[in-house]
């Protein structure tokens, strides 16, 4: 069953936004794209008002479960409300670092599960298998694209819009993604600079760069085209 793209979550859209339609893989390493993931979930969340954040930490505010299944599963992950502890909830980079791949992989599956992509499965020297994931019918991820295109063209005048682009400039999608520039690439960064989720999401970014995080497999990690998020 397809959805609608005014329903997808943050997750859903970044994922759409990032994977190339002909090549049926992410245009940014995807180990990047899986970090940035998770970090869309901890967004997702807070505007949903499930948590906050408190010196880089991760609390829940509102411990129901969130009609969606696999957010609501994701919630549980984090540390509820917590009496007589100084510091409750977990740190929103350690949380990141912990549930990218897992992450990312359920969204993965849900997308196909409601054919909102397609998936192909290959096999990396004919042995290791990887997969592909194209859109489906209707394409949603074209639909995905032409709202961040208007929204940046307006000013990015809603919040969520506003965390979506500090997202797409955490795993250095700016450029790819930008109709305007260097001024586009400028604006996403100033808003990534000041999303907490989008922080935790560069934070591990940059370590994947030093060499320090993994660099995917089966050929689907690789650099980002057009000029990277900074």
């Amino acid at each position: 069953m397809t959805r609608d793209a005014r329903a997808l979550t943050l997750p859903e859209e970044l994922i759409l936004l990032a994977l190339d339609p002909e090549r049926g893989k992410p245009t940014c390493n995807a180990r990047d794209l899986a970090y940035g993931t998770a970090g869309a979930v901890l967004a997702e969340l807070e505007i949903q008002g499930r948590i906050r954040e408190e010196r880089g930490r991760v609390q829940v505010v509102n411990p129901p479960d969130p009609a969606d299944p696999l957010l609501a599963a994701l919630l549980r992950t984090l540390d509820p409300p917590a009496k007589g502890r100084r510091r409750p909830g977990v740190r929103a980079r350690r949380w990141v670092g912990d549930y990218d791949r897992h992450v990312q992989e359920k969204y993965l599956d849900l997308l196909v599960e409601r054919a909102v992509l397609s998936r192909e499965t290959r096999r990396f020297l004919g042995v290791f298998p990887y997969h592909r994931h194209f859109p489906g019918v209707p394409d949603l991820a074209r639909k995905v694209l032409d709202r961040f295109t208007a929204a940046e063209a307006a000013g990015y005048p809603d919040h969520r819009d506003r965390v979506l682009a500090a997202l797409v400039s955490a795993i250095g999608l700016a450029g790819e993604l930008t109709r305007l520039g260097r001024t586009g690439r400028t604006a996403m960064k100033v808003m990534r600079r000041s999303e907490w989720t989008a922080a935790a999401v560069r934070y591990h970014v940059k370590q994947n760069e030093s060499g320090d995080g993994w660099s995917g497999g089966g050929g689907e990690s690789g650099g980002c085209g057009g000029g990277g998020g900074d």
